[in-house]
């Protein structure tokens, strides 16, 4: 069975019972209320849980419950990026795996994963200028010739082509992070973007 991913990004309180997971939201102390502000899932069918908000209060007993369980914690800081990993201490065979593959992979593997990371990221930068008409054939290319490691530095091509055109009403941009607006625009869209990719690594057990 496939375990679930629950990932909170609200303020809740986390606690077990009966072997359930109880999630009761904030002000659901009233009667009238609790049915709808607490919900229920069996610990057993959780493979993660992701706590993205400094509010969120969990007990010892169902961490205890998890763990027994298998499943992985992970916490995230003020910026909701993943900070923290909880896993079992000698059950967790599959994450750990995972680990030791990463960890021992190989100078040529890492690589050839970057030239892939590469080759798509140019791919995804001309489909974005395609739209604007922009003359791609160059874009194409690159994401054809980079090779193992990107000696030929073909993500600096493609990433000065890319800026160049896809802010052409803006003949003074330059890609800075700290530079002008809309620079601090393009900051917050990454840091959002890469939250959420980092999440799903981390909860994928890469690192």
């Amino acid at each position: 069975m496939i375990k679930k991913t629950l990932c909170f990004s609200n303020p809740v309180y986390l606690s077990k019972k009966n072997d359930q997971l109880l999630i009761k939201y904030p002000d659901s102390d009233e009667a009238e209320k609790k049915a709808e502000t607490i919900n229920t899932v069996p610990v057993e069918d959780i493979g993660i849980i992701i706590l993205e908000n400094p509010q969120i209060t969990i007990t010892h007993s169902l961490l205890s419950s998890l763990i027994n369980n298998n499943a992985a914690v992970v916490t995230c800081d003020t910026s909701r990026m993943p900070n923290g990993l909880f896993l079992p201490l000698d059950s967790n065979s599959l994450q750990s795996e995972r680990f030791k593959n990463q960890i021992e992979a190989s100078l040529p593997l890492k690589k050839q994963l970057w030239q892939q990371t590469i080759s798509a990221k140019i791919r995804n930068q001309a489909a974005n200028l395609r739209e604007k008409g922009v003359k791609i054939n160059n874009m194409i290319l690159w994401g054809k010739k980079v090779r193992s490691g990107d000696p030929d530095n073909y993500e600096g091509r493609a990433a000065a082509y890319y800026w160049k055109n896809i802010f052409s009403m803006i003949p003074e941009f330059i890609r800075d992070r700290n530079g002008e607006p809309p620079n601090n625009l393009l900051n917050y869209g990454y840091a959002v973007l890469r939250s959420v990719v980092a999440r799903g690594l981390v909860a994928s057990g890469l690192i």
